[in-house]
């Protein structure tokens, strides 16, 4: 009899955890139907004004439109990117947190051999790639020069007297102008900052005198007359300055003839979250940079949608970092 009771005991206690787990799983996927039900906080790891935010920006207003729910940008600027990424890594993988970053803090960042304050591939979950645009080399008009052969003279001729911009230590844009150096065999110092938006005024009063952006945040100063365009990163000319030739184009005899640099963008969000609601997020991810008129404004700022799946967005950036560890080892070229 006692036995009996033991099974029996067993069996309701097997019973209650099958209901407890159906009603998880009924639970999940009832979350899952519903998201969002509140506002979501898109971090991202630069300051107001640079090219993330700008494109961010423009982002999260579609995003709220198509998913009925407000896209809160919550700025985290600091240590090339680093600090914002960190944060978004430690959040609930509930989709009410996400990372909209570039290439700093996932291809290059992870590139250099120095420890972050996150694992770039085990501490997040890709979503999608969201953009792509090339680097656009400029310098400031306190100076004589017009075109790279005229800042490659220039550095050859006051060694170390020539200062660069960056976002930060061991970003995308710092490691554009270390390559530039060390291809070019030049000298140049480099000043850090928290964003490149914040280098930009310096740069046009010539407190620093060169800096190798996004093309999403120089495009306007450009066309503004307030810097120098010398060159474009990309493989080809932009289309909103088809006079400024590619930094292969100009630099050739400076053994420039292969460079190629362009910065991604794109969405991630915690580890550990669910398939069902990655799956999701894609989805409205490819939406929103599809639709025409991000299309257009992205066009305006010489971005290309990279619409895809979260595997074709991870490849990506495994390929990207893969070739920036390669370019770091060949040119030895130091993050400090």
């Amino acid at each position: 009899m006692k036995f009996l009771k033991i099974r029996l005991s067993i069996s309701r206690i097997a019973l209650l955890a099958t209901y407890c787990f159906l009603g998880i799983l009924g639970a999940h996927a009832q979350g899952i139907k519903d998201y969002p039900n509140k506002s979501i906080t898109m971090i991202v790891p630069f300051p107001p004004g640079g090219a993330t935010d700008s494109l961010s920006r423009i982002f999260a207003q579609k995003l709220s439109s198509n998913l009925g729910q407000s896209v809160i940008v919550e700025n985290h600027p600091g240590a090339g990117g680093t600090i914002g990424a960190a944060l978004a890594s430690r959040a609930l993988p509930d989709g009410y947190t996400l990372l909209f970053t570039t290439s700093s803090t996932h291809s290059v960042a992870p590139s250099f051999p120095r420890k972050l304050p996150y694992d770039s591939v085990t501490d997040f979950t890709p979503i999608g790639g969201v953009a792509v645009n090339p680097a656009i080399l400029t310098v400031t008009k306190t100076l004589p020069i017009k075109t790279v052969k005229d800042l490659v003279l220039y550095a050859k001729a006051h060694p170390g007297q020539l200062n660069y911009a960056s976002s930060g230590v061991g970003t995308v844009i710092q490691l554009n102008a270390e390559a530039i150096k060390a291809q070019a065999g030049i000298d140049m110092t480099h000043v850090p900052y928290k964003g490149s938006a914040l280098a930009m005024p310096d740069l046009v009063s010539g407190k620093v005198h060169v800096l190798f952006d996004s093309i999403v945040s120089s495009l306007q100063p450009v066309k503004d007359g307030k810097m120098t365009a010398l060159a474009v990163g990309g493989s080809k000319r932009s289309a909103q300055l088809p006079d400024v030739p590619t930094v292969a184009e100009a630099g050739k005899e400076f053994g420039l003839g292969q460079f190629e640099s362009t910065t991604w963008f794109g969405l991630y969000g915690p580890k550990n979250m669910s398939p069902e609601l990655v799956a999701k997020l894609n989805a409205a991810v490819n939406k929103v940079i599809e639709s025409p008129d991000v299309i257009e404004r992205f066009a305006q700022l010489g971005s290309d949608p990279t619409p895809g799946t979260p595997e074709k967005f991870s490849a990506m950036v495994a390929r990207e970092r893969a070739r920036w560890t390669a370019l770091i080892k060949q040119a030895q070229i130091n993050p400090d």
